[in-house]
Parts: structure tokens; C-alpha cells; sequence
């Protein structure tokens, strides 16, 4: 009896650190995606603004770092998860402008992914080498976002984008609807090695400055 019980004991450490193996966590990395997108207004027809378009996220920790470059531009978003600051830098035609956000900020400008809840599909693939599921959630402004995520990789920093914030793994490819847009997000690379914390540091020169509150009001002006 003895016997049986050591060797169950043993069986059952063994499962627990075959899964523990299974599921690498991402302390460190960069993701790269492709984007396109795709206006309901012109019949599903590519934008070609987005051609070429790339999202590259750098995760170091609690910091994170988000570059979405089109042909239009460059638009950077830094966040830290301990303090809840962020700043946007936005590079178009030659403007050059940093907003900073506190935590009450950010929180406001995600507040539509509060309590986003996936449901999984029955359909899978793999995507660079790792098995993913399909799951789709539903937002309250009446978009969804459909999502291929891999358990076997987790972000140690599930803020780094709050749409994934309660997925249980990390999104590999997805896409985001709305009544009038279609961007999808497919990628193209993967790399854990470490990223420079040079890449979460705030500009100290050439950004005109502004405010959470003043980027608002001067879109509401428009």
C-alpha cells in the first residue's frame, strides 16, 4: 500500500512538472505583427495607408512598449504596470507629439475592455511553431476582437494589453471588428532575448507635450 502511494505521489509530480514545462513565461521579448486593414465603406477593399503596416511590442518586466508603423506615420505607446503611467508618441508629417497619461487616464482609455470575457471555438492551428486556440469575446461599444492565442506562452505583465488581459495565453494572431473598420494583426516574428530598457524611456527633447485631458478636448474641438 505504501508502495502504491509513493508511487502515485511520484506520477502526479511528474504531470505537474511536465505542464509547468509546457507553459513558457515571457518576462522578456519582442512581438512583431502585420496589420492591414479594411473599411466597410469601400467594400472591404485594403486601406492602403495600412500597407506594409507593423505593431512590434517590447515586454521587459512590468514595462512595456508598443510601435504601430504605417505609411502615414509612427505611433509609439509606453507603459508601466507599477505606477500605471503611459505616454503616447505620435510622429505624423512631421509632428512630433508625446501625451502622458496617469493610471486614472489609462485606465479610462481601456475602460472598454473591462471584464472582456473569451469563449473558445473548436477551431486551432499552429502559428510559428506553437498550438493555438480560437476564441472570440464581445465588447460593450458593440465591437469583437477574435483572437488565435497559445497556452503554452504567458506574459508575465497581462497588462501590457488590457483587450488580452484575461486571455489565458498569448495572442499569436487576431482580429478586431467594428461597425465600420476590420484590422487584422498576423505574426510575422518572436524573440525573447533581452530588450534595452533604453526602449521605455520617455523622449526628453523634440515632442510638443501634452495631456491626457488636452489631447481630449482638442479632438473634441475638431
Amino acid at each position: 500500500m505504501k508502495t502504491n502511494v509513493i508511487f502515485l505521489f511520484l506520477f502526479f509530480t511528474l504531470l505537474l512538472s511536465t505542464a509547468s514545462y509546457a507553459q513558457k513565461t515571457i518576462s522578456e521579448g519582442t512581438i512583431t505583427y502585420e496589420i492591414s486593414l479594411q473599411s466597410r465603406a469601400k467594400e472591404n477593399k485594403p486601406d492602403n495607408g495600412f500597407a506594409g503596416a507593423t505593431s512590434t511590442r517590447y515586454l521587459k518586466g512590468g514595462l512595456s512598449r508598443i510601435d504601430m508603423k504605417t505609411s502615414m506615420g509612427t505611433e509609439t505607446t509606453i507603459y508601466n504596470s507599477k505606477t500605471g503611467n503611459a505616454a503616447i508618441l505620435k510622429e505624423y508629417s512631421g509632428q512630433k507629439l508625446m501625451i502622458l497619461l496617469t493610471k486614472e487616464n489609462w485606465d479610462e482609455r481601456n475602460k472598454k475592455f473591462e471584464g472582456i470575457v473569451f469563449e473558445n471555438t473548436s477551431e486551432s492551428k499552429v502559428i510559428g511553431g506553437y498550438h493555438c486556440k480560437r476564441a472570440i469575446a464581445q465588447l460593450k461599444d458593440g465591437s469583437s476582437i477574435a483572437v488565435y492565442y497559445t497556452p503554452e506562452l504567458v506574459a508575465i505583465n497581462k497588462d501590457y494589453d488590457k483587450a488580452f488581459s484575461n486571455l489565458p495565453g498569448f495572442p499569436l494572431e487576431y482580429e478586431l471588428e467594428t461597425a465600420a473598420l476590420f484590422f487584422s494583426y498576423k505574426l510575422t516574428s518572436i524573440d525573447f532575448n533581452t530588450v534595452p530598457s533604453s526602449k521605455f524611456e520617455y523622449p526628453q527633447t523634440g515632442y510638443r507635450m501634452m495631456t491626457y485631458e488636452e489631447n481630449k478636448k482638442g479632438k473634441a474641438g475638431q
